[in-house]
């Protein structure tokens, strides 16, 4: 009876045997997994600096310059240029990509940690105090964001900052275009600091006046222009709310003339060149000389108003407008000289032409008929009459000279417009004057013109220089 109490059923021992499997795979598993904790410096470099950031963020005011009421702030800047270019003329502006740095030291940013220079991100400058620079000149300024915001925070444990930015900046580039094309410009890039004064902040180039900006090697993007080079500089304006320090760069620029000679001015030339050929046509040739005229005249007018497009609407003259106004003048006088021969051309028609053959004709008819009372002809042959032998008897004598003469008289008298016509044909002396004069005088217009302009380059660039 006692041993049927304590006999295990079936389902019991099931159980029991199950729990004694989960029991081993968990000890088995235990053993399986475990592994010494390895030491992660990683993590300990994270935390550290997680800490200090915390700490040096805790009670900071960015609202506040570094210094304020103790010293001035000092802003260290330097530019590098990764492209410059296009140039505008019609905007009077260009357009240029720099890597925009910026570095000053802020006191309550000092730290002992691991590493001396700590990399962080650009999030973290939004919470802490910087420069409030802005571009004097700038029209437009973009700060390029793909994929993330292009800049650079970096901070050093005595409390220095580096801070950097990719720009993308269209700067006014006042333009004196009294020299055009052959002109050359200083285009500005100033910048500073928009609330503080001269005696809060102050910028200063990090590597002196020489190193300060550069350009990358290959970065013009310019196709009228030649990038000399720059010339940097500090200034300081007055307004009316104080003083302020503006950084200065002046980037030369030298325009390339060659798309204009094959543009505007060997047109030019050329054209005034076929004007003067109406000078060789014959004086009667009336429609070729109206129509190489009237084309060259139109021709010239296309070319000047082609030529200003591609300017601003300036109130003065520009040396390319001096150049297509006497070319214009040239060939306005050319018709003008066609027209003048042409209308005593008509005159002398007129005049020595028609009146002189009606003056010959009526001469040699008078002549004619006083040779016939003195002399009668028989079958061909003239013969006088003598009456000085004897005056009862009329001789007849054979006058071979006279009949000769005669021949010739009645010779001439086939063409009596024979002289007005050589006088109609004769070249005009205007034509053979204007021959010589046109192209000496447009040839010591061209001389003077290019020797002046090219010589004047030198002083516009020591102009800019100066600024």
């Amino acid at each position: 009876m006692a041993a049927a109490l304590w006999k295990p059923k079936p389902l019991d021992l099931g159980l029991w045997i199950f729990l004694l499997l989960l029991n081993f795979l968990a000890e088995a598993r235990a053993v399986i997994g475990h592994r010494e904790p390895l030491p992660d410096d990683s993590k300990d470099n994270i935390t550290i600096f997680t800490r200090i950031l915390d700490r040096l963020l805790d009670g900071y005011d960015n609202r506040l310059r570094p210094g304020l009421g103790e010293s001035v702030t000092e802003v260290g800047t330097n530019i590098f240029v990764t492209s410059f270019g296009p140039v505008s003329d019609t905007d009077m502006e260009y357009t240029i990509d720099v890597f925009f740095r910026q570095s000053w030291r802020d006191e309550r940013l000092k730290f002992d940690g691991p590493m001396q220079v700590l990399p962080l991100n650009n999030l973290l400058a939004s919470k802490i105090w910087t420069p409030d620079t802005f571009f004097h000149n700038g029209k437009k300024s973009v700060a390029h964001n793909m994929t993330t915001p292009n800049k650079l925070l970096r901070l050093v444990d005595n409390g220095t900052l580096l801070y950097t930015m990719r720009l993308t900046i269209h700067a006014e580039c006042p333009m004196h275009l009294e020299d055009f094309p052959m002109d050359a410009h200083a285009c500005p890039l100033k910048f500073g600091s928009y609330a503080y004064t001269n005696n809060e902040v102050i910028y200063l180039w990090t590597k002196g006046d020489e190193n300060s900006v550069s350009v990358a090697e290959g970065g013009s993007r310019l196709n009228q222009y030649d990038l000399l080079g720059h010339v940097i500089g500090k200034e300081t304006i007055s307004s009316s709310t104080g003083e302020y320090v503006v950084m200065t760069t002046y980037f030369h620029l030298k325009r390339k003339i060659g798309y204009f000679v094959i543009q505007t001015y060997l047109p030019c030339i050329m054209t005034v060149i076929l004007s003067q050929v109406s000078f060789w046509l014959n004086r009667e040739s009336v429609p070729a000389r109206t129509v190489f005229g009237v084309t060259t005249v139109l021709t010239m007018t296309t070319l000047s108003i082609s030529a200003r497009n591609s300017l601003p609407k300036v109130a003065y003259a520009t040396a390319m407008d001096w150049f297509m106004a006497v070319c214009y003048a040239f060939v306005f006088s050319a018709l003008i000289e066609f027209a003048t021969v042409n209308y005593f051309t008509k005159r002398s028609w007129a005049w020595d032409g028609k009146k002189e053959g009606m003056e010959i004709r009526r001469r040699e008819s008078s002549t004619l008929s006083k040779k016939t009372n003195n002399t009668f002809n028989i079958v061909g042959t003239t013969y006088a009459i003598n009456e000085a032998k004897d005056q009862g008897l009329t001789t007849i004598a054979k006058s071979a000279a006279a009949a000769a003469a005669k021949h010739q008289y009645l010779h001439k008298m086939e063409d009596p417009y024979t002289e007005a016509k050589k006088s109609y044909n004769r070249v005009s002396k205007v034509d053979k004057i204007s021959r010589i004069i046109f192209p000496v005088l447009f040839f010591i217009f061209n001389l003077g013109y290019w020797a002046t302009y090219v010589n004047r380059k030198p002083a516009i660039m020591k102009a800019n220089n100066s600024n």
